[in-house]
């Protein structure tokens, strides 16, 4: 959801309001289809207002359609979801009613008419405990600053510059506020300023630390940017203040699988479920942990419980297609089939089903309607994106005004280590089995997907505002020798505690292809690697792919393609401005001549052959991309051209992509 502007006071939405208050419902419903018709009005406004008068004219089942349309292009919008569990209400439909609620809470903890709501039909259903829980969630809402209310509200609407400036002005009066610093933190953990974040969490932890969500807040931060060890201690803490709390066990055993701890984490599960045996959440985690171990078997096992005990859970199913080598049975295709047309699932439950259903089709071979499903999936996230194009282009052109050659020729300013191997590109291009061959090499770790880099490039380009003029990448500029060399020596630090003791080690972020000019100030011995895959099956595949967070150019196919061509320009930048400092693997190369391709990129890293980063599938590690099973096989070429399956379809990403379409 993009930041919204302040309705005028003669605004359309402005005159439709004032006729509400003044209870003409009918008035105000004629006004509002009026404006529906103008293509530039606020679309999902205006329909939550018509549902509105709606429900006030006693128009329940109108209201209800009305609302079904606004969810489906907005469905963050949390009132919505409120009104839903009005117009439920006065049908009788209790149930309904309870799951509107608690969605709208949810979306936006600031609307106290659902907390209320969903109290009283708690009480009256003799939900005790849960009542209890409500009761103070309520209390909390009810009693905190009328400008912390505003900024919760202005969050859940995605107006995240206005919440940040009236959060700024509350704190700047009331410094210590430990509720204002978890809004301000929150605000910047969503516009992608981790470090500031973690600095507010950790000073609103110290200030109160007998408050679980600050601390719980601050376990999450501290995962986001990747410090896994001190989270697991900050879980580990937070859990000896109640050993026996479910959540807390949850929270710890998700941190142990950060750290790569899969036994712990296995058995911290198995302790949740021997009290909450029933809950999909747990037992769908319980499944990602021994997917990423590689105990396929026992992960399909557990994705088959939560489905067992909770049929709508669509995240136990996806996780099956995510995959990649399970097969739907026709039974359970038809479940799935039946539950997405259904009205009950979350947004995020259906777009999950969307996905599974279109790798099932896809599986056997029903191109259309797995397209379809992709497209459906897609649609559903692109609602909630921020994502815009000609920013990003912008963003990535940038890089070329700023970066140019004499930028670089001041000498090898930054930090003389070599240890590093960056594995950039694009997503399902091939990155997770270039980290594989690598790390089977004696000499080289394979980590994760570190955010360091990004978030070195966002501290550098804001300071402490979280919004505001971007300096980077104009900054670098500006940076000296002992600042290049400094950086370079925290970035070795700060990943050091992903490194098993090899002199070299894989950074496999993809979006670090747009920084390779910060790279090469503060490492210039580090090696980057281009993974690179034929640009329709790169695009499709990542189309395809429902990523855990961030990739959200995937979501469209005019913007996969265009992103691509900014990326491929980009490269082509750094190879113009950096001779010979990125190393391209072309995919389909690696696939027709593994070994021939796998000693050239061992040549280029100063690396001996070894047999093992050809037999790449006999190494045990964890795996925590989509590509896990895959990688666990040796290389097939099965999946090359599995994209000219849709090429029906695929007339977006063609013109997109333009002369680049057919390119390897």
């Amino acid at each position: 959801m993009t930041e919204q502007v302040q309705i005028g006071a003669d605004s359309p939405l402005a005159r439709i309001e004032a006729r509400v208050r003044e209870k003409d419902f009918a008035g105000a419903l004629t006004l509002v289809s009026k404006h529906l018709e103008d293509e530039t009005a606020d679309r999902a406004e205006l329909l939550y207002m018509q549902a509105v008068c709606q429900r006030y004219l006693a128009r329940n089942r109108a209201a209800l359609a009305t609302l079904d349309q606004l969810k489906r292009s907005a469905p963050n919008h949390g009132r919505a979801h409120q009104e839903e569990g009005h117009n439920h209400r006065a049908l009788g439909n209790s149930q309904d009613a309870l799951l509107a609620y608690r969605r709208a809470t949810q979306l936006n903890p600031a609307l106290t008419a659902s907390w209320q709501a969903l109290l009283k039909l708690m009480v009256e259903s003799g939900q005790r405990e849960a009542a209890t829980q409500v009761q103070q969630q309520l209390e909390r809402v009810q009693q905190l600053p009328a400008p912390l209310l505003a900024v919760t509200d202005l969050v859940a609407q995605g107006r995240l510059i206005r919440a940040e400036e009236i959060c700024r002005r509350f704190l700047q009066q009331v410094p210590d506020h430990t509720e204002g610093m978890r809004l301000l933190a929150d605000v910047g953990s969503r516009l992608g300023v981790l470090d500031d974040a973690e600095f507010l969490l950790e000073s609103a932890v110290a200030l109160k630390p007998d408050s679980p969500q600050l601390r719980i807040d601050y376990i999450q931060v501290l995962r986001k940017r990747q410090k896994f060890e001190r989270a697991l201690d900050e879980a580990r803490s937070l859990l000896s203040t109640n050993p026996d709390n479910p959540r807390f066990k949850s929270i710890v055993a998700v941190e142990c699988m950060q750290t790569g701890d899969f036994d712990s984490a296995q058995a911290l599960f198995a302790e949740v479920l021997a009290v909450l045996p029933n809950d999909p959440i747990t037992l769908t985690s319980r499944g990602h942990a021994l997917k990423t171990a590689g105990q396929y078997q026992q992960s399909v096992d557990s994705y088959h419980e939560a489905i067992a005990v909770h049929p709508d859970h669509g995240e136990a199913w996806y996780s099956l297609a995510n995959l990649k080598t399970y097969r739907f049975s026709a039974r359970e295709i038809d479940d799935m089939q039946s539950r997405v047309e259904g009205s009950n699932l979350s947004h995020m439950d259906r777009v999950y089903f969307n996905f599974a259903l279109a790798k099932s089709f896809e599986d056997n071979e029903h191109y259309d309607a797995a397209f379809d499903y992709y497209r459906q999936g897609n649609e559903m996230k692109r609602t909630q994106s921020r994502y815009d194009a000609d920013r990003m282009h912008d963003e990535l052109q940038r890089q070329v005004t700023a970066c140019t050659a004499e930028l670089f020729e001041s000498g090898e300013a930054g930090h003389e280590a070599g240890d590093p191997i960056f594995v950039v590109g694009l997503p399902r291009a091939g990155s997770t089995l270039l980290e594989q061959i690598l790390s089977s090499h004696s000499q080289v770790d394979g980590t994760l997907e570190l955010p360091n880099i990004l978030t070195m490039a966002h501290r550098l380009g804001r300071g402490r505002q979280l919004s505001g003029t971007n300096r980077y990448p104009d900054v670098l500029h500006e940076l000296s020798s002992e600042q290049c060399r400094k950086l370079g020596e925290e970035y070795l630090t700060d990943t050091a505690i992903h490194r098993r003791g090899a002199p070299f080690f894989v950074d496999k972020m993809p979006n670090n292809f747009r920084h390779v000019g910060l790279i090469r100030k503060i490492l210039p011995n580090a090696k980057v690697i281009d993974a690179r895959r034929h640009p329709m099956a790169c695009c499709f595949s990542g189309f395809k792919q429902l990523f855990a967070e961030g990739q959200e150019f995937t979501y469209s196919l005019h913007d996969v393609g265009r992103y691509y061509r900014d990326y491929v320009a980009l490269m082509e930048h750094w190879d113009n401005v950096l001779p010979g400092f990125v190393y391209r693997v072309q995919h389909e190369e690696l696939v027709a001549a593994p070994e021939d391709t796998i000693r050239a990129l061992l040549d280029f890293c100063g690396l001996p052959f070894e047999d093992s980063c050809v037999n790449f599938h006999e190494t045990e590690r964890a795996v925590r991309t989509p590509s896990s099973e895959q990688v666990r096989q040796p290389i097939f070429t099965s999946s090359l051209d599995q994209w000219s399956n849709f090429d029906a379809h695929l007339g977006p990403l063609r013109e997109a992509l333009g002369d680049l379409a057919d390119n390897a």
